[in-house]
C-alpha cells in the first residue's frame, strides 16, 4: 500500500494527527481509536508504517511510533502542484 491508499482511511488520518504532536506509544494509538477491535485498531499503525508515514522502536515492552518526514514528504510534493489554488 502507498502513502496516498494509508491516508485514504480516516482512522489511519486520526492517528497522524496524533502523531503530529510527537510520539506514541502503540497502546495510546489503538486505545485513540474507538469502536475498533483490539485487532482493527492495530492493523492501523501497522499499515502506515508499511507505507512509510511512520518509524517503530522498541521501548522495553512497548513499541514507539513516530511521524517519518520522507514519508510524508511524497503527499507534500503532490500536493504542492495544487498549492496555487488555495492561495486564489
Amino acid at each position: 500500500m502507498d502513502a496516498f491508499e494509508a491516508v485514504a482511511e480516516p482512522h489511519r488520518r486520526a492517528l497522524l494527527d496524533l502523531l503530529a504532536d510527537g510520539e506514541r506509544p502503540a497502546g495510546e494509538l489503538v486505545a485513540s481509536l474507538p469502536g475498533l477491535t483490539q485487532p482493527e485498531g492495530s492493523r492501523h499503525p501497522r499499515i502506515l508504517r508499511e507505507a512509510g508515514l511512520v518509524e517503530v522502536r522498541p521501548d522495553g515492552q512497548r513499541r514507539i511510533y513516530a511521524l517519518r518526514a520522507d514519508g510524508l514528504a511524497e503527499i507534500a510534493g503532490w500536493l504542492g502542484r495544487y498549492r496555487g489554488y488555495w492561495a486564489a
